[in-house]
């Protein structure tokens, strides 16, 4: 029988590999999969039946991300099984902290030359993020493009889809002066700032195998630690507080993303030594000869998600995130912004 795929293999592009990672996903992926779910993996499209009988006025909430450079560590240290945890956790940390539920995750893998074993293991840790997160891996794509992407490299991206009661949406409008400011701990670096973390290890000759000071780990698998998820946590507390607003710390750090939830007229102000950091960021700071502002304006520091909420709830907010084994202090206050003052203030020594 003819080959009919040989002009394709002599291009670079091996239908059967794609074959062959398509059914060894599909146990993955059905690991995952909520009542919800019509469809398994091998469609044209991913198909997810909305249960509305709980939602007054639905709200589809969505984001699109990638994990960034630091897929250049996962190349170098030879490790893809928690990056896909990262690519799940960019996202759904995203729209979770508008209050929505996550429903569902589609991913997109693209390599020069597939290699299914390779593709399997970031697979499985996109699979295990979508379980981290209660929501269903509906699909995705993978493509092979031969002479677009170096030898043995890949880049990932990924869009969930989340809902919410129109009236239960959380996005800072009722923010307002004298709230507390609740900081949730980071697992590490998340997936930001990776382009300045490789900058600090190629200017210094930094070796990612050798030990990371005050760990037991090695300095690139502290690098490569993945991104918290928060879904659950903040779920189970929407669920009996209200929460006035809500940052998932990323790109731009503390400055950038708190300030987003902040209306006009209101500030936070943050004491530096009210939290504790993962002695990454430390590390960090003094190899690149960094200031904290700078920091701050760059890593999440030690905050992967702020919530700001009433005086009167905020101990119990704390103590219901601690009881849900997350890490979480009180951070600081909002206050009225005045001409000059800066969104966010941190007060870095008292």
């Amino acid at each position: 029988m003819q080959d009919r795929g040989a002009a394709y293999k002599n291009a670079g592009v091996s239908l059967e590999a794609a074959d062959t990672l398509v059914s060894r996903i599909k146990s993955m992926a059905s690991s995952t999969h909520t009542k919800g779910v019509l469809s398994d993996i091998g469609l044209f499209g991913g198909m997810f039946k909305l249960d509305l009988s709980d939602i007054r006025s639905p709200v589809l909430v969505s984001s699109t991300d990638g994990v960034g450079t630091k897929l250049k560590l996962a190349f170098a240290m030879d490790k893809h099984d928690t990056i896909g945890i990262d690519l799940v956790g960019m996202n759904v940390n995203d729209i979770v902290v508008h209050g929505a539920k996550p429903l569902f995750f589609l991913d997109y893998f693209a390599a020069d030359k597939l290699d299914v074993d390779q593709a399997e293991q970031v697979v499985s840790g996109i699979a295990e993020g979508c379980r981290m997160a209660g929501c269903s891996l509906l699909g995705g794509e993978t493509a092979e493009m031969p002479g677009l992407y170096h030898a043995g490299e890949y880049d990932l991206s990924g869009f969930s889809v989340g809902i919410v009661d129109n009236d239960m949406i959380v996005d800072g409008s009722s923010v307002g002066v004298g709230q507390a400011v609740i900081g949730v701990a980071s697992s590490g670096l998340h997936s930001n700032g990776y382009s300045l973390v490789r900058k600090i290890i190629a200017d210094h000759g930094i070796d990612l195998h050798s030990p990371m000071p005050g760990t037991e780990q090695s300095i690139g698998h502290v690098l490569l630690e993945p991104t918290r998820i928060y879904a659950k946590s903040i779920l189970n507390v929407l669920r009996d507080f209200e929460i006035k607003g809500m940052a998932h710390i990323t790109g731009g750090g503390l400055y950038d993303n708190l300030a987003r939830v902040l209306p006009r007229g209101v500030k936070a102000t943050v004491d530096f030594s009210s939290w504790s950091r993962p002695v990454v960021f430390d590390w960090l700071r003094e190899q690149g000869g960094l200031t904290w502002p700078e920091m701050l304006q760059t890593f999440n520091c030690g905050l992967g998600v702020v919530l700001i909420a009433d005086e009167r709830v905020a101990e119990d907010v704390l103590l219901r995130l601690q009881g849900l084994k997350e890490t979480a202090w009180r951070i600081g206050r909002t206050e009225a912004k005045r001409e000059g003052d800066e969104k966010v203030e941190v007060v870095l020594e008292r």
